[in-house]
């Protein structure tokens, strides 16, 4: 009787040359049905068919020769088991392994070897090769397990083991010499270390590559004898011819270093990485305004500095770049390609034409009456779209007028309604009613719409007025107008070069109000170490606090060094002289940034609502004195909501009323 201890198994295993046909059996090792010999505990019904039960504890697989594969009778890993290297599936105990965290299946360690020694005679009694015609619905998602391509309109086989492989992939030599690595030869390997290819640079996890582990030298499979010639007419009107050769160039393109193999256009005497023969000439970039076109170069008379519009270092105008002649916005192309939700592809000019016309197609407004006042000719009077009735121009500003269209002060002339107390600042009212909006994911153009209390998307403020909302993606989105308008780079009083903004930018302290700036996107400038959070920029230059009757004024620095002064008169706290705040010229008052605003300084003072737990009609406001909330009992000390009935002394917090649906009067754009 033949006896085997396995890793696997705490007790002894008896061998069976036949198995009871009493009922099927599966191997614990493999989990397949055991079809011929076998070794079992029958106290434990533990089982291995003979395959998996002599299994070498170290196998020297073709496909992975840095290290040798160990059988290991558990998952090494403390954070559970691994995936298949072959299959893809999750790996169960015993599984093959190696420190270069590459794990098998014992069945698929078998299997692939097979396949890579090319034992074509092992595979054909599993299944025969077949024609992926008229399957295309079964193999829409599947694809090669050598070269990760769709299996659709390839010649294929289909083992019952889960992988698929095209024929001419099975038939991928196992060792190749190129002429692009001339030192050693390449081998069939497994990409374990996820390396990109020389060729097309790109790191696409192919399961199978030619590897000189020596070099970390990699080949793709399809990439191994790339086409001599490539023409693309949508790109470029001339043929690119391939250059196999072991130098480095400038690709003119992409303006990035290149290696071993590149196209030429000998008419243009342009030279390009193979997958830059494919760059799009026109894209909608999240970072710009108006559509961008791909140049080789961009002559530029000015003899000025140009920054990338993503990373803001300079662009080499002697190389490829995406351009906007217009506003002389400028990027990179693989800043602007570097993620695919960044930007989409404009097939052809007329499209960019189209699209440079979003906005002025779809105005806001109708001029009624239009006035001259000099040479100038002013627009009088105007029907919006946001109001029901005319708005007439007037410069008669009143104590603390707010706009309707973004709720800050009225300072100059704006338009106003003589029925009601409806404004708009004059550039409010100008607003297009369609926009695309700079650094959403989602590009199409969206809709202006009025009497709204929402949280923008992008600033992440509670604001009343004009949003722009995303409609076609359903994605609730809306964008207040203020972020909507934000231009780059940005222009602050604050600084003296413009600002570019950042997703992040760690390890400096924001210069408006002293924060940390590690994991928050922020706008800043380099060269100076000047960082402002997002937030704060928005933060408006003339503002309104209830405990002074005059406005006050954004001021960047501190010019009084006497210590004493540097004190906010608001919460009588410490006050840096390095950061940004408010002041009084008047009265000689200074306070903190957020003393002035507050949580809520884009809601509309002074608007009407009502709420679903209140029965009368309530109006936004922010009181001198402080009166306990009628909901929490703690006093009013922020923007709060106050009853308009005389009898009735009802008034809570603003973010007391968070948990309910509150309702602008007469308004539906309600988020």
């Amino acid at each position: 009787m033949e006896v085997l201890q396995h890793c696997s198994h705490e007790h002894p295993l008896i061998f069976n040359e036949e198995r009871s046909h009493e009922s099927d059996i599966y191997c614990s090792a493999c989990g397949e049905l055991v079809l011929g010999p076998m070794f079992s505990c029958m106290d434990c019904g533990f089982h291995l068919d003979k395959n998996c039960a002599e299994a070498p504890d170290v196998m020297n697989h073709p496909f992975h020769r840095k290290h040798n594969l160990e059988l290991k009778a558990s998952s090494p890993y403390d954070d559970g088991s691994p995936l298949c290297g072959f299959c893809n599936n999750i790996c169960w105990n015993p599984l093959y392994h190696c420190s270069c965290n590459l794990d098998f299946h014992i069945k698929c360690a078998f299997l692939s070897y097979k396949v890579l020694k090319n034992d074509i005679r092992e595979l054909q009694h599993l299944v025969p090769i077949i024609s992926s015609e008229g399957h295309s619905r079964e193999l829409e998602k599947a694809q090669c397990f050598a070269c990760q391509k769709s299996l659709l309109d390839s010649v294929y086989i289909s083992p019952d083991y889960g992988f698929h492989l095209h024929k001419k992939c099975l038939e991928l030599p196992l060792e190749i010499n190129h002429p692009c690595h001339r030192h050693h030869s390449l081998f069939l390997q497994f990409n374990s270390d996820h390396l990109p290819c020389q060729i097309c640079q790109e790191s696409q996890h192919e399961r199978l590559v030619y590897c000189c582990s020596i070099c970390k030298f990699v080949l793709h499979t399809g990439c191994v004898s790339p086409p001599p010639i490539i023409e693309d007419p949508s790109n470029h009107e001339h043929p690119f011819t391939r250059c196999l050769k072991n130098q480095p160039f400038n690709c003119d393109a992409c303006g990035t270093l290149g290696n071993y193999v590149s196209y030429n256009c000998l008419t243009c005497s342009l030279t390009v990485h193979k997958k830059c023969i494919t760059l799009p000439r026109f894209i909608k970039s999240i970072w710009h305004d108006h559509p961008i076109s791909h140049n080789y170069f961009v002559v530029d008379n000015e003899c000025t500095t140009h920054d990338c519009g993503f990373c803001h270092e300079d662009v080499n105008m002697e190389s490829g770049n995406y351009y906007c002649s217009k506003c002389k916005f400028i990027i990179h192309v693989n800043c602007a390609l570097q993620d695919a939700r960044w930007y989409y592809k404009i097939e052809s000019k007329d499209m960019v034409n189209a699209m440079s016309a979003v906005g002025a197609l779809d105005p806001s407004f109708f001029v009624t009456k239009m006035t001259k006042i000099g040479e100038e000719i002013i627009n009088a009077e105007i029907k919006h779209f946001s109001h029901q009735h005319n708005l007439v121009l007037t410069d008669e500003v009143k104590d603390r007028m707010y706009c309707d269209g973004c709720s800050q002060l009225i300072l100059t002339s704006f338009y106003g309604c003589l029925e009601c107390d409806f404004f708009l600042h004059k550039y409010c009212a100008k607003l297009p009613k369609k926009k695309q909006v700079i650094s959403l994911y989602h590009q199409d153009p969206l809709s202006l719409i009025p009497h709204c209390i929402f949280k923008c998307a992008l600033c992440r403020f509670m604001r009343s007025g004009f949003a722009y909302k995303c409609e076609v993606y359903m994605c609730n989105d809306h964008i207040c107008v203020r972020c909507a308008e934000i231009h780059l780079p940005y222009k602050s009083q604050g600084h003296k070069h413009p600002i570019h903004f950042y997703p992040q930018l760690n390890g400096l302290s924001c210069d408006a109000c002293g924060g940390s700036t590690d994991g928050v996107s922020i706008y800043g400038c380099k060269p100076c170490n000047f960082a402002v959070h997002y937030q704060c920029i928005l933060a408006p230059q003339i503002a309104w606090h209830k405990w002074d009757k005059h406005f006050l004024t954004l001021r960047y620095h501190e010019d009084n060094d006497y210590s004493e002064y540097h004190c906010c008169d608001i919460c009588e706290e410490k006050r840096s002289p390095n950061t940004w705040f408010y002041h009084c010229a008047i009265c000689d008052n200074s306070a903190h940034l957020h003393c002035v605003l507050g949580d809520f300084p884009f809601i509309k003072r002074g608007r009407t609502f009502i709420t679903n737990d209140h029965q009368h009609t309530l109006i936004s406001v922010q009181k001198a004195h402080h009166p306990k909330c009628c909901k929490c009992g703690e006093p009013c000390f922020d923007l709060a909501l106050e009853c308009l009935e005389e009898e009735c002394k009802y008034i809570s917090h603003w973010r007391c009323n968070s948990n309910y649906k509150i309702l602008w009067k007469d308004s539906k754009n309600l988020v």
